[in-house]
């Protein structure tokens, strides 16, 4: 029970930190945004759902490697992301271009794939 009251803890402030981000900053929801945004170097992070399909996902971290952009794995499914946007779809891929006034890239290291 310690542990998932730590994860909900977490998840609630990841979310709050989210909802910030989407308030004062710029963002990209969606798979066709984010990869559009990555193309174009705008991006600073890319936040994937921990259900995003594994085609979509590793095209998304290929391309964040070449531009050598962070990529957080959200801990949780596409609902609960989308939830924390404040949306009411599914979000896949949250794509950040200006943090605005939140600390999400404290919050959330980058975890990037390179060897």
């Amino acid at each position: 029970m310690v542990a998932t009251k730590k994860t909900k803890k977490s998840l609630e402030s990841s979310n709050s930190r989210l909802q910030l981000v989407l308030k004062r900053g710029k963002d990209a929801l969606g798979y066709e945004r984010t990869l559009k945004m990555i193309r174009q170097g705008k991006v600073k992070l890319v936040i994937l759902a921990n259900n995003c399909p594994p085609l979509k996902k590793s095209e998304i971290e290929y391309y964040t490697i070449l531009a050598k952009i962070g990529v957080h794995h959200y801990s949780s499914n596409n609902i609960e992301l989308a939830t924390g946007c404040g949306k009411y779809y599914r979000v896949c891929t949250l794509a950040i271009i200006d943090p605005g006034d939140s600390d999400i890239f404290r919050s959330m290291p980058a975890q990037t794939s390179e060897k």
